[in-house]
């Protein structure tokens, strides 16, 4: 008889385990592409890292990584979540301040709004106070409110929209530092947030080492490809690179990296 299922007797979690990320993998995670790191996430078996649709509010955003803090907002009740939970000291109905003033240097603060824009998930204060608690940035798949004053601040922070609603209105703050869903893609506590001007990559804590490595070869090697591809060579045989294009890389690299004229360059003159 065949057999149908294969149940093992138990099971433990390499994701759930507490894995610390050293802030000198943050710095070389912060150098890698995002191409890179999702192409190298996806040979691992993540289809989705990206944090597809939200956008950078921030001007000039300079790459980072930091370990995710995040917080998971439900719909707002009316009994609950009035006016009076701002208070000027902690209380359950407002997590919110907690889960700031418990925010470390290097941390993201991460949004589960539910991807619903309706109402801000911070503002310009809430942001100043992160900045100056060391974060690294704050994402929400929802909106934020005081746009134009986040604009100017030396926190990059991503969203959907920029609203002037109160965060009160629609949404309630429920959890601190569990997993959550931020535009569709599973965030657990101290995860590596990658981002830059261009989007926001979710990198598993246990896989960020790996990730580091793999990637800045995967950088370099692509970024002599591309010269040879904006020199006029085909895309057959170069890219995808073959073992023969990956041998020439090397032996670019044994030359001393060589500068490899554009036909591009040329023809924009």
């Amino acid at each position: 008889m065949s057999v149908i299922h294969n149940y093992a007797d138990a099971h433990e979690s390499v994701s759930a385990k507490q894995v610390e990320v050293s802030d000198e993998v943050l710095a070389k995670l912060a150098t890698c592409s995002s191409g890179s790191l999702t192409t190298q996430l996806f040979k691992r078996g993540f289809r989705q890292p990206a944090l597809v649709g939200l956008r950078a509010m921030t001007r000039d955003v300079k790459p980072f990584a930091g370990r995710a803090f995040t917080m998971r907002f439900i719909p707002a009740r009316e009994d609950i979540d009035t006016y009076s939970t701002m208070t000027t000291k902690p209380n359950d109905d407002n997590l919110q301040w907690v889960g700031v003033e418990q925010i470390q240097p290097g941390d993201v603060l991460v949004i589960d709004s539910r991807n619903d824009p309706a109402a801000a998930s911070a503002g310009n204060i809430l942001v100043t106070r992160l900045l100056a608690r060391g974060a690294k940035a704050i994402v929400t798949d929802g909106a934020l409110r005081d746009g134009s004053e986040i604009a100017a601040m030396n926190l990059p922070a991503y969203a959907r929209e920029i609203t002037a609603t109160t965060r009160i209105s629609y949404h309630h703050v429920a959890d601190l530092q569990v997993p959550i869903g931020c535009a569709g893609v599973a965030v657990y506590p101290g995860d590596i947030i990658v981002g830059d001007a261009d989007g926001l990559t979710v990198v598993p804590a246990h896989l960020a080492e790996e990730m580091a490595e793999v990637c800045s070869v995967q950088d370099d090697i692509e970024h002599y490809l591309a010269m040879r591809i904006a020199a006029g060579e085909a895309l057959w045989g170069v890219y995808p690179p073959s073992p023969a294009s990956v041998s020439d890389y090397h032996a670019w690299v044994a030359a001393g990296r060589p500068a490899i004229p554009s036909i591009i360059t040329q023809q924009g003159a």
